[in-house]
């Protein structure tokens, strides 16, 4: 697990605190699950996915600049890798 330090305003604060008492969860287990949710059912899931597995910079910058979206395996065979 990693730290991240997060500003919010007071009052997403105070739902947060609420829903966490309700359903008894912390406020870090909340934000997981939701991150993990927006994660999911993100349009970009796809190229999010092809950039945590690339290989090196060269290759991440040819994701970022597609605009069509190639298998992993496609990829690797276009450009001999």
């Amino acid at each position: 697990m990693h730290r991240i330090n997060l500003t919010i305003d007071e009052a997403l604060y105070e739902q947060a605190r609420a829903f966490g008492f309700v359903e008894k969860k912390s406020i870090s287990q909340i934000l997981r699950d939701s991150l993990e949710a927006y994660f999911q059912n993100t349009p970009s899931k796809e190229k999010v996915k092809l950039i945590l597995e690339a290989k090196d910079k060269e290759e991440i910058l040819n994701i970022l600049t597609s605009e069509s979206f190639t298998s992993q395996n496609d990829f690797a065979k276009k450009y001999d890798l």
